[in-house]
C-alpha cells in the first residue's frame, strides 16, 4: 500500500512525467502513445522494442529520452559481424612493468550503461542476440566465471525494421519475452510531417533540460510496485493471457482459429505492472481495467503465435487482441449486467 510519503511521490514524479514528454516534444513530433509506452515501461523496470520502418525517429527518440533522463546512454549498432564480447566486455592481459606479473582486467562493453540502445538489434546472428539475455534479465553479465553487476536503473531499447527481412536474423520468442514492450511506431499524420519537415530542414537547436536523475527513477520504480491494484482488475488482466492458450476450455472459437501459441505468466504479470505505471504517471493511485486495456497491445502482440490461418486471412495479432478487449468483461458490474460473469471472477465476487 501506499505511504503519505509515497503519495507526495507520486505528485511529484507524475508532474516530472509531464516535464519529461515536454521536452521530449521539443524535439520530436507526435509519437505521444509511443513517449507514453516507452516511459510505462521503464518506470516498471522493463525492456522495449521499438518497431517501425526507417525515417521514424525511432534512434533520435531514444537518445533523446536519455539526455531527458541524465543517464549514460550506450549506442550498439548491430551488424552482421558483431561479437558477444563487442557487446558485453572483454578480458585482456595487463602487465606489471615493474614486477613483471601478468593479470587479466576486465574492458566494460557498451552494455555498461544506463539506457542501452540497441539499433537493428535483428541484423546479428542469435549467438549475439543471446549475449543480451542475462544483461536484460538478471541485470549482470558474466565474463570469464566473473559476474559484473549492471548500473542501475538498467533499460534495453531495441530497435527493429519490420519489412526488410533480407539479411536479417528474426528474434527468438525466448528473447523477445524478454521483452517487456513491443511498441510499434507508425507514420506522422499530415500535420505532423509537415511540422517534422520544417524542424529538420531550419537551423534550430533545442536545450533540453534534465528532468529526472537515477535516483527519482529508481524511487518511482519502487512506487510502481507499491501501488494498489484490485483483485478483479487482476483477474482481468489474467484473462487477457489464459485466453491467448488455444487448449484452454474457455477459449473463443477465434483463438482456435488464428492462434498457435499464447502468451505465458511474464504476460499476466507485465499486464499488471504496466497498468500500475501507467496510473502513477497519470497521478493516480490504484491500477483500473482501463490501464490494463492500455497496455494490453504493446504487452502482448510479440507473445501471440499467430498460425497459417491468420496470415492467410490477414489477422495480426492486434486484431485478436482488439477481439479479446471487446469480449473480455472490464468489470464485475459490467459482468453481471451482459448477464456475462465468467468463472474467473465469480470467486472475486462471492467474497
Amino acid at each position: 500500500m501506499l505511504q503519505d510519503d509515497d503519495v507526495e511521490a507520486v505528485q511529484k514524479l507524475s508532474q516530472a512525467y509531464r516535464r519529461v514528454t515536454d521536452e521530449l516534444g521539443k524535439v520530436i513530433v507526435g509519437q505521444q502513445h509511443v513517449i507514453e509506452e516507452l516511459l510505462v515501461a521503464m518506470f516498471a523496470r522493463g525492456h522495449c522494442l521499438l518497431v517501425g520502418v526507417p525515417g521514424l525517429a525511432k534512434t533520435l527518440l531514444i537518445r533523446t529520452l536519455a539526455d531527458t533522463l541524465s543517464l549514460k546512454f550506450s549506442r550498439i549498432q548491430f551488424t552482421p559481424d558483431l561479437m558477444p564480447a563487442d557487446i558485453t566486455g572483454t578480458e585482456v592481459i595487463q602487465e606489471d612493468k615493474l614486477s613483471g606479473s601478468r593479470e587479466f582486467r576486465f574492458i566494460e562493453g557498451p552494455i555498461f550503461g544506463n539506457i542501452i540502445l540497441a539499433d537493428e538489434i535483428n541484423r546479428t546472428p542469435p549467438k549475439t542476440q543471446a549475449a543480451l539475455l542475462e544483461a536484460m534479465q538478471e541485470h549482470q553479465v558474466t565474463v570469464g566465471g566473473t559476474r559484473h553487476r549492471l548500473a542501475e536503473p538498467f533499460f534495453v531499447l531495441a530497435t527493429q525494421n519490420p519489412i526488410e527481412q533480407e539479411g536479417t536474423y528474426p528474434l527468438p520468442e525466448a528473447q523477445l519475452d524478454r521483452f517487456m514492450f513491443n511498441i510499434f511506431v507508425d507514420y506522422p499524420s499530415e500535420d505532423e510531417e509537415f511540422q517534422i519537415v520544417k524542424r529538420t530542414t531550419a537551423p534550430i537547436e533545442h536545450q533540453l533540460t534534465a528532468s529526472l536523475a537515477a535516483p527519482e527513477i529508481l524511487q518511482l520504480q519502487e512506487i510502481v510496485r507499491k501501488v494498489p491494484v484490485a483483485d478483479h482488475v487482476t483477474r482481468y488482466a489474467l484473462r487477457f493471457t489464459r485466453l491467448t492458450r488455444r487448449d484452454h476450455e474457455e477459449v473463443p472459437k477465434f483463438i482456435r482459429d488464428y492462434v498457435s501459441w499464447g502468451a505465458g505468466p511474464r504476460a499476466s504479470q507485465y499486464l499488471v505492472l504496466g497498468a500500475k505505471a501507467r496510473a502513477v504517471l497519470h497521478g493516480r493511485y490504484y491500477a483500473s481495467c482501463d490501464d490494463v486495456r492500455a497496455v494490453a497491445r504493446p504487452v502482448l502482440r510479440h507473445r501471440i503465435m499467430t498460425n497459417f490461418n491468420a496470415e492467410a486471412e490477414g489477422v495480426k495479432a492486434d486484431d485478436i487482441i482488439q477481439k479479446l478487449i471487446d469480449v473480455i468483461p472490464a468489470a464485475d458490474e459490467e459482468a453481471v449486467a451482459r448477464g456475462k460473469l465468467p468463472e474467473v471472477f465469480k470467486s472475486a465476487d462471492a467474497g
